[in-house]
């Protein structure tokens, strides 16, 4: 268990010096191209995935940070029932749990989160995002494989 929050740990430091260092090189609202489709930016989202809820009264906040402490009470719960040698979904926990983690700190300090990647081509814009929204939909993403991998094993043993 403990390398997996070994990983939740490293996402979590990651995540905030990354965001540091935009907060200290970029000025809100500022864009960087570096590629063609490409750029850095310093964006505040106070909502979640795609601005969900974002411009909310305030109530938006709270209900995040405490969907990431539950997130995290969960992921705890299932890692010490997790079997020795399912690296891949403790991997995938551990992604989970240093994303939630990343951005419930920035909710809790300023009360929104920092977004610096921008992808783009042309005039169509994914939502900018960072280190711990990367690992939260990649975590997110190795769990549902894990899942389909279990499902497909367990009909086909049936």
């Amino acid at each position: 268990m403990s390398k997996w929050l070994s990983v939740a740990g490293f996402i979590v430091v990651f995540d905030q010096l990354s965001k540091w260092v935009v907060t200290q090189n970029l000025v809100l609202g500022e864009r960087v191209d570096l590629l063609p489709i490409f750029s850095w930016v310093r964006w505040h989202n106070d909502g979640a995935a795609f601005s969900i809820l974002s411009g909310g009264s305030g109530w938006q906040l709270w209900f995040f940070v405490t969907l990431a402490i539950g997130f995290a009470g969960f992921i705890l719960y299932e890692l010490r029932r997790l079997p020795a040698g399912h690296w891949v979904m403790g991997f995938a926990y551990g992604l989970i749990m240093g994303g939630a983690l990343g951005n419930m700190i920035d909710r809790i300090a300023t009360g929104y989160v920092v977004d610096f990647v921008l992808v783009h081509y042309g005039d169509y814009y994914f939502p900018a995002f960072n280190v711990a929204d990367s690992s939260l939909t990649i975590g997110a993403a190795v769990w549902i494989g894990c899942m389909i991998q279990e499902a497909r094993a367990s009909r086909a043993n049936a």
